[in-house]
């Protein structure tokens, strides 16, 4: 698992609801929900974050 630096996470943002993102194991999480009423999650691929929603 790779941790995200608190510095790069006060500055990422999620692309579809704007808010910021925690990480949670290897994955970040919107801390506003989606459409969907759930938080948006993305991966990371070698520390690096991938902002396209995952279909899990």
């Amino acid at each position: 698992m790779h941790r995200i630096s608190a510095e790069l996470l006060s500055v990422l943002r999620c692309p579809v609801t704007g808010s910021t993102l925690t990480q949670e194991g290897d994955d970040l999480l919107s801390t506003v929900s989606g459409p969907d009423g759930e938080p948006l999650r993305y991966r990371t691929e070698d520390g690096i974050p991938v902002l396209l929603p995952t279909s899990r």
